[in-house]
């Protein structure tokens, strides 16, 4: 549990499309002319790596490096993000950062999806899946909070460059404590490479490929988690339309963080002994009206209400779709099967954000009302899949 809470503390941070970079970068990039489209196109990019997950849990699963399947490879991962974000630190031309700036989502999805395989493996075990989702992203949204309030903070008080500079060198800062924390804390069995290991993990994928019901999962993980996304757009309207200062946005942020944190407190405490389809359900429910509760955004105080429900609300979204994938993932190829499911979902967040960008640019004309009322009913429509998936009542803690 502590591994999981600095790991995710560290992915919080790192992490370029949520973490302290993110207002920084965004607001250096609208601040040097980039429309909305263009900046989630931009930040589409760095978002490859999250797709082909399974590529990183293919091969963790398959070679072990120096003995280990998770420890070396999380290791290398985070000395990668040290170096880019250091080299980030140092350049002021979009263009010229962009490899690095890839490089470090390369190093957060690695580290992600190797903690995702430990996750798997040890929630089967222990029946504790959504327990250690919870912990996991509760302590992520601990650090995005913080990072709100720094880099709002920091997009207010220094120069666009400035600003996004020193967020880089903070976060090159922060996979030291991955290292450390893989070292000291991650107590993970040795294993060879024979010719007996790699057929069993060979069995384990070929059951995992073949599975007609991850596929369904797989499935259902896409069109839940496909709906066309306004954060970009909120963002443009929030600064244009809203007049918000950057230090208040940052702080709204945190409130969504916050209620993150909190959705993570009430599942920890109200929720464990609801089943995975009941799960589903509530947070579908909860999902289709967080989204919706935007259309009331009108102020100051609107906006840090809203913000903080969507997190609630996105929160227990999270622990029932993770705990359904970490449930289904064969052993001996947690890795990869994990690391597809999610990746599964990384794609419907691109999708998304990609089509909502395009719809407020396109056919809504800047308007932020329509794509609101789009999205919800987006999520809703999830609510008619899920029978589909015919879970049993049992309970998963």
């Amino acid at each position: 549990m502590l591994f999981f809470a600095i790991v995710y503390l560290v992915e919080g941070i790192g992490q370029a499309r949520v973490g302290i970079i993110y207002q920084p970068l965004t607001h250096y990039l609208k601040d040097t002319g980039w429309t909305a489209l263009q900046v989630t196109a931009y930040f589409a990019v760095l978002n490859f790596p999250w797709v082909i997950k399974p590529v990183f849990g293919l091969v963790s699963d398959f070679v072990p490096l120096f003995g280990y399947r998770r420890k070396s490879y999380l290791i290398i991962a985070s000395v990668c993000a040290v170096g880019a974000y250091a080299v980030i630190a140092r350049h002021a031309d979009p263009v010229a950062f962009a490899l690095p700036l890839l490089l470090t989502a390369y190093a957060m999805a690695t580290a992600s999806t190797l903690c995702g395989a430990l996750l798997a493996e040890n929630g089967q075990a222990f029946r504790l899946s959504s327990s250690f989702v919870s912990q996991q992203w509760l302590w992520f949204y601990i650090a995005i909070m913080a990072c709100s309030f720094a880099g709002g903070a920091l997009v207010e008080a220094l120069p666009a460059l400035s600003a996004l500079q020193v967020a880089a060198a903070i976060a090159a800062m922060a996979p030291i404590a991955v290292v450390l924390a893989s070292l000291f804390l991650l107590d993970e069995k040795k294993v060879g490479a024979s010719g007996l290991e790699l057929r069993r993990t060979f069995q384990s994928l070929v059951a995992a490929a073949t599975s007609a019901k991850l596929y369904l999962v797989a499935l259902f993980l896409f069109l839940y988690a496909f709906a066309p996304g306004f954060g970009t757009p909120l963002y443009y309207f929030m600064t244009d339309e809203l007049k918000f200062s950057q230090s208040y946005i940052g702080i709204l942020g945190a409130i969504a963080s916050a209620g993150w944190i909190a959705g993570a407190l009430v599942h920890r405490f109200l929720l464990r002994g609801m089943s995975s389809k009941a799960l589903l359900y509530l947070s579908i429910v909860l999902g289709t009206l967080s989204a919706a509760s935007f259309l009331l955004l009108a102020d100051p105080v609107t906006a840090a209400i809203v913000n903080f429900a969507n997190g609630v609300a996105m929160m227990i979204a999270t622990i029932a779709s993770l705990t359904l994938a970490a449930d289904y993932c064969p052993k001996r190829a947690e890795g990869f099967a994990f690391a597809g499911l999610m990746s599964i979902m990384n794609l419907a967040e691109i999708c998304s954000n990609t089509v909502g960008a395009w719809l407020y640019d396109h056919v809504f004309d800047g308007r932020l009302g329509p794509l609101i009322i789009v999205a919800a009913a987006s999520t809703a429509f999830a609510l008619v899949l899920v029978p589909l998936l015919r879970l049993d009542s049992s309970v998963n803690r």
